[in-house]
């Protein structure tokens, strides 16, 4: 997981922060990164802290998915969050990687990563993952035109199905962005992937209280369980008021350029009950948009198996 946290559009020669540096080694020994200083941010111990209130909850950006995992509150209020957490990478990175830097972490699209490849994320002038033979088994099946790259927070995922918000601090001083418009779409700037500024830190995420009646559940689908990236994930919140579907939320993870929310889908559940068929019918509507690539088409069939499922599990009925 990334603990660079650094806007893509920073300058090669300025300064980065760096928290657990996971992905900040990865991205400076692929010549993505060559910072002329290394800041550590690690001492901040506002940034450290799970804080619960009244409203809902706040986590900083520097706590650890390890803590994330270990928390109680996360796995009995948000569950699909914590589902997430413990399916990301492995216990020992987990120890490592911050919530901040896993948010800010960049594609890991082997074209974007390997530098023999002047990819559009690097100034080029094409996505070569969707050039005729490209080798694109793991990339995006929805808004793929522009960049076919997939984000690879499975937290964020989670995080943005829950309504969260990203406070960030920097020269302009603090604000608070919803996580779901906070990244950033290729047609948009296919060099970023976030719209933090440069110099702005990330501080802390904070979480909404659910309201009565939620229901939440997670899946990952990977080639290997134990610590494989997301080939597919889904994350879905559900309030429901009896058997009824009052709000829907349904965020698709390793589909498209950024974790996405999927409002067609969610307009199939919402005002109905939770059943079989409806299930169905929202994971078939979760994917109409797909134009899946040589490589990838079976992702389609994957994300519709594992939106039924999660949708299922969320309403309390598998």
């Amino acid at each position: 997981m990334s603990d660079a946290m650094l806007p893509a559009s920073k300058p090669a020669s300025a300064a980065v922060y760096k928290a657990g540096g996971v992905d900040l080694l990865d991205l400076m020994k692929e010549y993505l990164l060559q910072p002329a200083r290394v800041v550590s941010v690690l001492n901040l111990p506002k940034m450290s802290s799970i804080t619960e209130s009244k409203d809902g909850v706040s986590l900083g950006a520097l706590v650890t998915l390890a803590q994330l995992e270990a928390d109680q509150t996360l796995r009995q209020r948000y569950v699909a969050l914590a589902e997430a957490v413990a399916h990301a990478a492995t216990p020992q990175l987990r120890n490592a990687a911050t919530l901040g830097g896993n948010i800010l972490q960049r594609p890991r699209c082997w074209y974007f990563r390997n530098e023999h490849f002047q990819c559009l994320k690097k100034g080029g002038t094409k996505c070569f993952a969707n050039e005729p033979g490209a080798e694109n088994k793991y990339h995006g099946i929805i808004g793929n035109q522009t960049c076919s790259a997939v984000h690879g927070s499975s937290v964020s995922t989670a995080l943005v199905a829950y309504g969260a918000q990203v406070e960030l601090q920097g020269p302009q001083g603090v604000r608070r962005v919803p996580l779901e418009s906070f990244f950033v779409r290729p047609e948009q700037d296919v060099r970023r992937e976030t719209s933090i500024l440069p110099g702005e830190l990330i501080t802390e995420v904070l979480l909404p209280k659910p309201a009565a009646g939620t229901g939440a559940w997670y899946i990952k689908f990977g080639e290997r369980e134990s610590y494989d990236w997301a080939t597919a994930d889904v994350a879905v919140v559900l309030e429901q008021e009896g058997r009824r579907c009052h709000r829907a939320s349904i965020v698709l993870g390793a589909a498209a350029p950024l974790p996405l929310r999927v409002p067609a889908a969610e307009a199939v559940l919402v005002g109905k009950p939770v059943t079989e068929e409806t299930a169905r019918a929202a994971a078939l509507a979760a994917v109409a948009d797909a134009t899946p690539l040589e490589q990838n088409a079976y992702k389609v069939s994957v994300f519709q198996a594992i939106v039924r499922r999660a949708i299922l599990k969320a309403a309390g009925l598998s």
